[in-house]
């Protein structure tokens, strides 16, 4: 479980750290690698839900077993991006410098993978304990 909230914790800070100041280089990012943006609602909403993501990792890290089911958009979210990227990149329409930074997102799909099955356990023993009306101090599954 300390895996899982590390994975998803530092996750979360470097999406945080990465995303945010993109709120304020549209101009830059339209001169650096023209044409410009067309449209910045476009833009500034997926920045937007790339945030919310990254709120949504820390939430995970906090405790992995209970939102262990939003590991599984988490996986998605990860996958979907990085794959769209790469068969632009295969097809010519973007340069290996735009897609490089999707690489990473790979890389953490594959942490999220890993931490969503290492989780298995205390979330199967947390159900069993649920069911059998037991309580473990501090694991959250007091009602």
């Amino acid at each position: 479980m300390v895996f899982a909230r590390r994975v998803f914790f530092w996750s979360g800070i470097y999406g945080l750290l990465v995303l945010f100041p993109l709120y304020f280089l549209e101009g830059k990012i339209g001169r650096d690698y023209p044409p410009a943006t067309n449209h910045p609602e476009q833009y500034y909403a997926f920045i937007g839900v790339a945030l919310a993501w990254q709120i949504a990792f820390l939430l995970i890290a906090r405790d992995p077993v209970r939102f262990r089911p939003l590991m599984i958009p988490a996986i998605a979210e990860k996958f979907l991006a990085s794959g769209a990227v790469i068969l632009l990149y295969m097809g010519d329409r973007i340069s290996a410098t735009t897609m490089a930074p999707f690489l990473g997102d790979i890389v953490l799909g594959c942490l999220f993978i890993a931490g969503f099955l290492k989780t298995a356990n205390h979330a199967a023993q947390q159900t069993l304990d649920r069911q059998s009306g037991l309580e473990r101090p501090g694991d959250g599954s007091a009602r």
